[in-house]
């Protein structure tokens, strides 16, 4: 199975729709995988924006396979990991979602049981819960603005060289021209990392202070991430 990108990979089960669910499920669509990945709560919905978010990451797919593996007693136990991550540098992160007041024996067993299972073939493995609130209020706010289609390289450029020093939001879009169309571009340069901001310093405001960021317009490596699943 070395072969198989995972990243790549339909959902090994379907997604459950019934009557009464207390969970949401549903298909986010990713401007990283040019698709749509699916997810099973809203807690994933928001750890797929994060992993959509992060220039590291260049694929990603939900429910990509199932261990199965004897317990004590002989009895089966199988477990099927939430997400597999493809990073920038090649390499494999699988993730787990589930809040830390949710994981009970068996949980903590099949994250660990794999953890080892994928330690045994060269990938990271994380388990993670609730991302930081003020955070994820911001991603979710700029994930609006993913899609390529909101792009106008002629106001981004202008953006680029307003923002060389930094300035605040509202005051720099004014500068290049009607913020009706503006404010979209810059949404979508700064859930590019094209241009920065502090996304947990609080929500975004007219006055939240904008910078150049890590990725250059036009293309470019990443330098860094700050938006990682793991945190």
């Amino acid at each position: 199975m070395w072969s198989v990108r995972f990243e790549s990979v339909r959902p090994e089960r379907r997604f459950p729709a019934f009557r009464g669910q207390g969970n949401w499920c549903g298909w986010y669509w990713s401007a990283t995988c040019g698709g749509h990945v699916g997810y099973e709560s809203w807690l994933e919905r928001d750890r797929l924006m994060l992993l959509d978010f992060d220039p590291l990451v260049t694929g990603m797919s939900s429910q990509p396979f199932r261990l199965s593996w004897a317990g004590v007693g002989g009895k089966r136990v199988r477990h099927t990991p939430d997400l597999f991550v493809r990073r920038a540098d090649g390499t494999g992160l699988v993730v787990d979602v589930r809040p830390d007041e949710r994981i009970g024996p068996d949980d903590a067993m099949k994250f660990a049981v794999t953890a080892a299972a994928c330690r045994s073939v060269g990938w990271d493995f994380v388990r993670v819960g609730t991302p930081e609130v003020v955070l994820m209020a911001n991603v979710r706010w700029l994930a609006g603005y993913r899609h390529p289609r909101v792009h106008r390289p002629e106001v981004a450029a202008r953006l680029v060289e307003v923002f060389a020093d930094g300035g605040g939001l509202l005051a720099g879009a004014l500068r290049v021209g009607d913020q009706i169309a503006v404010l979209p571009v810059l949404f979508h340069l700064l859930w590019r990392r094209v241009l920065a901001a502090d996304l947990e310093a609080g929500l975004f405001s007219a006055d939240s202070q904008v910078r150049l960021g890590m990725v250059r317009e036009g293309g470019g490596d990443a330098v860094a991430s700050a938006a990682a699943a793991s945190g």
